[in-house]
């Protein structure tokens, strides 16, 4: 397998991390001033990092959530392959709705610079192109719709999580590249994981992605999170056709609950 292939898988990857995610919120897992930083490798190679942060921002004189995720290779994989993605999202403190949403890629050339406004209360989302200097409103079938970041915020605070049995599902309609999908998350039981922080207790998840040249398997995506209040992404993991690419929890800060370690 060719270096440059490598790194496209490394860089679908890190849109995965940046973007994943947990139907209306229950009290919120996270708060403002929220921050993780995940390094991303592929074998023994360390490939790069993503990042997610929340902030407060202000729309329509009403305050809301600000959720920025970056990610982005390093090293001796940016040489082969360059990643910068920026992904933000503005959602909702109480219902979680998103309100706009930004996308800036650049994967070794092919670039984005989108941004969208969604209109709740119209069922509508307005798309504007800055890379193609166009715009699209687009009709939504769902008045529940996230957008591709604030999917991870929302999912976080599903009522039902800490109810799942294994091999129990659940899912919401995610806006992405001017289209719904059904994005899924199907539970598949608990774990204690080794982290830089210590052991762990989490929940093991397995988000269904489509089968083609880059994962093996319908279910090839692993995804860890945390136990506790804070359901933070700990660790995900995706077999590919040749190899693995694993990210793990490198740092944090501004948790709303204690995180907690076994030893």
């Amino acid at each position: 397998m060719s270096n440059t292939i490598i790194m496209k898988k490394i860089a679908l990857f890190i849109v995965i991390l940046t973007t994943l995610s947990f139907d209306t919120f229950k009290e919120e897992a996270f708060d403002t001033g929220e921050y993780i930083k995940f390094r991303i490798h592929y074998g023994i190679v360390n490939a790069g990092y993503a990042t997610l942060e929340v902030k407060d921002a202000t729309i329509n004189n009403k305050k809301v959530f600000h959720a920025i995720g970056k990610g982005y290779t390093t090293g001796v994989s940016k040489l082969f392959f360059k990643v910068e993605d920026l992904y933000e999202s503005y959602f909702d403190k109480e219902t979680g709705e998103p309100y706009r949403y930004v996308r800036k890629i650049n994967e070794g050339g092919y670039t984005k610079n989108q941004e969208g406004f969604f209109y709740q209360k119209e069922n509508k989302v307005l798309v504007k192109d800055y890379k193609r200097k166009s715009e699209k409103t687009i009709l939504l079938t769902d008045n529940n719709v996230q957008d591709i970041l604030s999917s991870f915020y929302y999912l976080r605070n599903h009522p039902n999580i800490d109810k799942l049995k294994a091999g129990e599902s659940i899912s919401i309609d995610m806006f992405f590249d001017e289209e719904i999908t059904k994005f899924k998350l199907k539970y598949v039981g608990r774990q204690d994981i080794t982290t830089k922080f210590g052991t762990v207790s989490t929940m093991m998840f397995k988000p269904l992605v489509q089968t083609g040249r880059v994962f093996k398997e319908k279910e090839s995506v692993t995804l860890w999170i945390s136990a506790d209040d804070n359901k933070v992404p700990l660790r995900i993991k995706a077999d590919l056709a040749v190899g693995s690419l694993k990210a793990d929890i490198d740092e944090y800060k501004g948790l709303k609950y204690p995180f907690k370690v076994k030893k």
